[in-house]
């Protein structure tokens, strides 16, 4: 099979990784809050030709988007609610004791499962929203084996060629705005 080919014959897109997710927020400062103190998140500028209320935050290869909601219909109307099979983003977690706790510490309403495969391997789940409603998974589920389910083509795992490069000066103090 020729490089970059999938068996159908069709040539693999030219993907490397996820770049951000989006969110609407009620209130982007709450927002910026809660993915930098609870999930570590980092603030970073956003362009300057970006003229709408919003924030931009990244870490762990990936951003995350927060955008001022005009309209609040737009968002999820009980953000009490929590089903782990509704829309959701995941992270992977080294620690999951440690972020159990610190979901504690910030008085986050979650719920906790665990599930077993037939191997035996376990996985960690916690489940909770943030201040909008929007569901967030933190999990172990690198304990899971990726085994292609038929001939679905090649993985592409992401690598660091995906993350951007920093410009970090000690001498800059960039301000943000939200």
């Amino acid at each position: 099979m020729q490089e970059g080919k999938e068996e159908s014959g069709a040539a693999a897109p030219p993907l490397l990784a996820l770049n951000h997710v989006s969110r609407l927020c009620r209130n982007v400062k709450k927002s910026i809050d809660f993915y930098t103190k609870v999930l570590g998140f980092v603030l970073v500028e956003r362009p300057p030709a970006l003229d709408f209320d919003g924030a931009w935050l990244f870490n762990y290869g990936v951003g995350i988007h927060l955008v001022q909601s005009k309209d609040d219909d737009k968002l999820p109307s009980d953000s009490h609610h929590l089903d782990p099979m509704d829309n959701h983003i995941s992270f992977q977690c080294e620690d999951m004791e440690e972020m159990e706790q610190r979901l504690k510490e910030f008085n986050t309403e979650y719920i906790k499962r665990t599930m077993e495969d037939e191997s035996g391997t376990k996985i960690d789940q916690l489940f909770f929203n943030d201040p909008d409603g929007f569901m967030v998974e933190i999990c172990n589920c690198e304990n899971l084996k990726l085994v292609p389910a038929g001939s679905m083509g090649r993985i592409k795992l992401p690598f660091d060629r995906h993350n951007p490069p920093l410009d970090l000066d000690a001498n800059s103090n960039p301000s943000y705005s939200y």
